[in-house]
């Protein structure tokens, strides 16, 4: 694999002896990139700082790429519309790094994949690029080379799809987020008193069973006659469709208890941070809340797959369906909540929910 190089970043070592990359550029303040060259939360922050001073990373290297090669080809497709309108933001964020790394990859010679002619790319080429990945990333970095293929077929500068017919070995199904559980949410609720952000967060979580980016963005403008509408941001490029869902009493008293000060002058989100701002993106928001979780002593648990994971954010958007199908909703009235699509996700909850009642329902037979 070859070393990545960026435009205006300078890697160094501190007086610590820590690796640092800090990117520089004239006119414009030195900033200490976060993350490792290559990685998502690098590339994600090294695309915002180029298009705030003025070059989107898209940009980088076009004057060099020759027509038609995978460089020239990568450039334009981050420029046309069917990524740039055709993407959320989420997903263009996400498949920026990827293709980077695609274009940097190199062949056994240490010809670089950049500087190949994008019809010469063969089904061996993109495995070679998946190689060493486990099975769930193999499918996620797929996505976008895909994407890139069919994007380079319709200018004709390929003739078919290589990865056609390409298939992966599944990722073993594994439990996802955590769902939190009553003893959880009664401790961070002991921890996080009423009048603090920490605790609105989770007021407003459990009461729409919201995804973190909706969460953060959520707001005096969205609600109205004690309710909250809303498009989640997930589906506004699918269905569309606009929620509008009841402000329970204990999201109420948690609205109620936050001080005006705690928010800037002309703010209309609930959740801010210390400085009574928004919160910048949704990851600021996830990192905050892991560590109110933290605060609150809930400590990471190894999983029933074997994997040891900490109380998140998405893991009460689970608990508030779980918590749903407790109390008898049906899956149409859990999606009218959640805004899934597909009843096919919380038809698991409605299943892990009635396994715990037919088993207990069984066992009190036994007590009898």
């Amino acid at each position: 694999m070859a070393t990545l190089k960026f435009p205006h970043v300078n890697t160094f070592y501190d007086s610590r002896g820590k690796l640092r990359h800090v990117f520089r550029r004239k006119g414009h303040k030195r900033i200490t990139l976060k993350g490792r060259p290559g990685d998502q939360d690098f590339m994600q922050h090294y695309h915002a700082l180029l298009e705030s001073t003025g070059t989107a990373l898209s940009e980088i290297g076009a004057s060099r790429a020759q027509t038609g090669t995978v460089d020239h080809t990568v450039i334009a497709f981050l420029k046309h519309e069917d990524f740039t309108r055709g993407f959320s933001k989420a997903t263009q964020d996400t498949w920026r790094p990827i293709l980077s790394r695609f274009r940097e990859f190199t062949t056994p010679s240490g010809r670089r994949y950049g500087q190949n002619q994008m019809r010469t790319i063969t089904r061996q080429a993109v495995t070679a690029f998946l190689d060493g990945r486990s099975a769930s990333a193999k499918k996620n970095t797929l996505k976008p080379i895909r994407g890139l293929i069919k994007f380079a077929i319709s200018k004709g500068l390929l003739s078919a799809d290589p990865t056609g017919g390409l298939k992966l070995k599944s990722a073993a199904k594994t439990l996802g987020h955590m769902t939190w559980l009553e003893p959880q949410i009664a401790a961070y609720r002991q921890h996080h008193a009423l009048g603090t952000m920490a605790r609105l967060a989770i007021e407003l979580l459990l009461n729409i069973a919201a995804r973190r980016h909706d969460a953060h963005l959520i707001g005096v403008q969205h609600a109205r006659d004690g309710k909250l509408s809303w498009r989640p941001h997930k589906t506004e490029r699918s269905t569309g469709k606009t929620l509008t869902i009841k402000i329970l009493p204990e999201l109420q008293a948690a609205l109620d208890a936050i001080p005006k000060a705690a928010r800037a002058d002309g703010v209309l989100t609930f959740l801010t941070n210390g400085y009574g701002r928004p919160f910048a993106s949704a990851a600021v928001f996830g990192n905050r809340f892991a560590r109110w979780c933290h605060d609150a002593g809930l400590e990471p648990v190894e999983c029933a797959d074997g994997r040891t994971r900490n109380y998140r954010a998405h893991g009460l958007r689970k608990a508030a369906l779980r918590i749903l199908a407790h109390r008898g909703a049906t899956a149409s009235e859990m999606q009218a909540i959640s805004g899934h699509s597909s009843l096919k996700q919380l038809q698991e909850y409605l299943n892990e929910v009635e396994q715990e009642q037919l088993a207990e329902a069984a066992l009190a037979k036994l007590a009898t």
